[in-house]
């Protein structure tokens, strides 16, 4: 091993002697082949990385982290970019607010960072899909991910729009990226389609030019490398702490001999999925291994830098042997917390940092202000089956057979499945989906009696009564799409027949419910004079909406929303939806609330969906700090 870091070494040194001198005044940034480097202006430049995730932060707040980056003694960041962002209904892209993304690489380039930009159309990033946009999903036997006609030619719209937007920003047009990453991960695809990879290389090539640098990132396998890899782009691994870094890079030099060491996604913490303990990757390992690969004159992007959090309904979720949901924070355990906050691992790595490069002078900017509001007790409004006038304003779409998320064009949130009882059942019955066709949980009620739950993968049957012509409601949660893997073609909703005893049930009324849309106007708060009469049964058990208000002391400041024995749901704060809480599951214990969503001078409206059962006290509480159950440290 210790011939090989040698050796590495002496390449390094050759390439930082090495460099030709540009033009005066231009320009560039390639890569040194002779001398297995980047080249930056014509002199050899090794860059030192973070990945951020812009649509993952509170635009407010980009400013905040891209300086703390800069200052922890990054020269560059690594950013992807989510399709179904920007893309959410075929044709209207979205480029505002939160979704600005030139304005975020303006933020990066005025603040010092060069870029890495990963544009997909595939990201995975624990992101819904794999940023891919569900609305590809209409077409029933497409095939993501590869020369498919539908598939290419989305792609190819896609990318005609975003393309010419980064064109000005690459480096050698006076902007501040600098390498572009062709798909992401393709080679942990089972399609391993080189037609589609040579369309994508060529899309790249006509809107960002000949001189750009593209590159593929693929996992630390021969088989992710080889289906991966493309000619033309150059390609990289990823690996953690827990990797023989210099076997990692012999096997990048198997694919691509000459040029600079790239480790794309050094490790820097993991994700969580609801029902595991909070993962924790030690900080001394990560400054560790990062030293030894700068030691090596190795290429870094240390992901995350900071993780930040899954607003709405953006998580992702994994399906190996189970599906398995990602949760709403996406803390990672990066150097910098999901509120922004600067950690011992952040100054662990800013130590390693400056022994290779000079680093900003003064502090590091400080943790961003919090504020524990304390308690704030909620109100019913109704139950979920009682407000379809308010939530489905457009009415129900009637069907023999269920139809899927994506068949009715609501492609996130929660769809009510509504059908009678086909005959008296007196008995416990069961409930069946025979085909595991509950995508992803259903809550049952019969005539607004909750009666339980069917789960994907986990719960299969559950028992049901009622008489013949009794309305039964299933109301369908979308809990993230599949975001790697061969399953990410995840249709959502009730995607097979359920069977009730000995009967298939049909004659469905299939109610989209904007959820978001209502609150987003104002909703419950607004006319919460003339709310739904509470019904005389205890509507704290199933899909229950509560409303409540945080009155205002003078402050806006960051704060952690606790919601003790409160089961499962959906949070908004003045109309913004904070995501999913699950308390039981875990690990995560409390959402992420940003300071500049919250009014210091007028009431701040809060609106919980508790999907099964709801305290008695009702109460929730904000706090100063977050709160997980926390593992034991992951390698």
């Amino acid at each position: 091993m210790a011939d090989v870091v040698i050796l590495f070494v002496a390449v390094n040194l050759v390439c930082l002697s090495a460099g030709v001198h540009s033009v005066s005044g231009e320009r560039s940034f390639s890569i040194d082949y002779k001398n297995n480097c980047f080249l930056k202006d014509g002199k050899p430049f090794q860059y030192v990385s973070g990945s951020i995730h812009y649509s993952r932060i509170p635009q407010y707040y980009w400013k905040d982290r891209l300086l703390k980056l800069y200052m922890a003694g990054l020269n560059a960041i690594q950013v992807y970019v989510p399709w179904n962002f920007h893309e959410a209904a075929e044709g209207l892209n979205n480029f505002t607010g939160d979704r600005d993304l030139e304005h975020f690489l303006d933020l990066a380039n005025r603040t010092g960072l060069l870029v890495i930009l990963r544009p997909g159309p595939y990201i995975c990033a624990e992101w819904e899909m794999g940023g891919l946009p569900a609305w590809l999903l209409q077409k029933p036997n497409i095939i993501l991910r590869s020369a498919d006609t539908d598939y290419v030619q989305a792609v190819s719209n896609w990318l005609a729009v975003l393309l010419p937007k980064m064109k000005p920003w690459l480096y050698t047009n006076g902007g501040n990226i600098i390498t572009v990453q062709v798909e992401n991960e393709y080679g942990s695809y089972f399609a391993c389609d080189y037609n589609y990879l040579r369309h994508l290389r060529t899309l790249f090539r006509f809107f960002l030019g000949e001189d750009t640098v593209l590159f593929t990132t693929d996992g630390n396998t021969d088989k992710e490398m080889k289906c991966g890899t493309l000619e033309g782009l150059y390609a990289t691994v990823d690996f953690g702490t827990d990797t023989d870094i210099t076997k990692a890079f012999r096997r990048q030099r198997r694919f691509e001999p000459r040029g600079p060491l790239v480790n794309s996604e050094f490790y820097t913490g993991w994700l969580d999925h609801w029902g595991d303990q909070h993962a924790v990757v030690d900080a001394q390992k990560v400054s560790r291994v990062l030293q030894e690969m700068l030691t090596m004159g190795a290429n870094v992007n240390m992901y995350m830098f900071e993780g930040g959090t899954n607003f709405g309904y953006w998580n992702g979720a994994d399906h190996d042997t189970r599906f398995r949901s990602v949760v709403t924070s996406y803390d990672y355990d990066a150097p910098l917390s999901e509120a922004g906050d600067p950690t011992e691992k952040l100054l662990a790595i800013r130590d390693v940092i400056k022994q290779f490069r000079d680093i900003p002078s003064g502090p590091m900017p400080p943790a961003t202000p919090k504020f524990a509001y304390g308690f704030v007790t909620l109100k019913k409004v109704g139950n979920v089956s009682g407000l379809l006038d308010t939530l489905s304003p457009l009415g129900p779409v009637t069907s023999q057979q269920p139809l899927t998320f994506e068949e009715m064009k609501q492609y996130y949130g929660f769809m009510l499945y509504r059908t009678t009882l086909p005959r008296d059942l007196s008995e416990p019955t069961p409930l069946i989906a025979p085909l595991n066709g509950v995508h992803d949980r259903a809550y049952v009620s019969v005539n607004g009696v909750f009666q339980g739950m069917l789960e994907r993968d986990t719960v299969l049957v559950m028992n049901v009564t009622g008489q013949r012509g009794d309305t039964m409601d299933i109301l369908v949660e979308n809990m993230g799409r599949v975001n790697f893997g061969s399953k990410i073609n995840d249709h959502k909703g009730l995607v097979s027949n359920l069977i009730l005893g000995k009967d298939v049930l049909t004659d469905w009324k299939i109610y989209s419910l904007d959820i978001d849309g209502a609150i987003a106007g104002g909703w419950p708060h607004s006319d919460s004079c003339t709310s739904v009469p509470v019904p005389q049964r205890d509507p704290s058990v199933g899909p229950v909406l509560y409303m409540g208000t945080l009155q205002p002391n003078g402050l806006a400041r960051d704060t952690f929303l606790k919601l003790t024995e409160w089961t499962k749901g959906q949070v908004w704060i003045n109309g913004m939806n904070l995501g999913r809480y699950w308390q039981a599951r875990g690990p995560q214990q409390t959402l992420y609330v940003p300071g500049p969503l919250l009014s210091p001078t007028l009431p701040n409206n809060i609106t919980v969906l508790e999907l099964e059962r709801a305290p008695a006290h009702r109460r929730v509480l904000f706090m100063d700090r977050p709160q997980f159950n926390v593992r034991d440290q992951k390698s």
